[in-house]
């Protein structure tokens, strides 16, 4: 099977079965994650890899992961949908909503993958369960304050 097929059998499937195609997706990605993490990170031999583990592992992106990321990503595109969506409500004309998708998505996004993974890993490992919502919402008012600060520039935007 060529690529495009490969893909438009995919994308098929991911349009009748979502819940499904993304929990097994989830699935086998986070099973495929703890692999590599026994695998290079703990440096076991594949004769040695606790593969219960990760069956346990791949177990939860399939029953829980997948299905629950599928269903938030659906609210949000619902509720707060698109970018050009977002930039409509702001105002914005469609030239506008381009170039700030142009020049500023990537570096917005290059930006987040600086910001919350250190905040989500030190808010897990370090914080007590009834102070993470505080110290993330803490942190998204910083955020928040960048991206309205990023979109609003004028200028750019305007």
């Amino acid at each position: 099977m060529n690529a495009r097929k490969f893909f438009q059998s995919y994308q098929t499937l991911l349009n009748k079965r979502p819940y499904l195609v993304q929990a097994i997706q989830t699935g086998t990605l986070m099973g495929a994650g703890d692999f590599i993490s026994q695998t290079v990170i703990e440096k076991k031999s594949v004769k040695y890899v606790d593969y219960k583990r990760t069956l346990r592992f791949s177990s939860i992106g399939f029953f829980v992961g997948g299905p629950a990321l599928r269903a938030w990503y659906g609210f949000l595109n619902k509720y707060v949908g698109s970018k050009a969506s977002v930039g409509i409500m702001q105002g914005k004309s469609l030239e506008n909503i381009e170039n700030d998708i142009k020049y500023n998505y990537l570096e917005v996004l290059k930006t987040n993958y600086y910001i919350w993974p250190v905040v989500q890993i030190i808010n897990f490992y370090y914080v007590p369960l009834q102070y993470q919502v505080l110290i993330v919402q803490t942190v998204a008012l910083f955020w928040n304050t960048y991206l309205s600060w990023k979109t609003n520039r004028n200028g750019l935007i305007q």
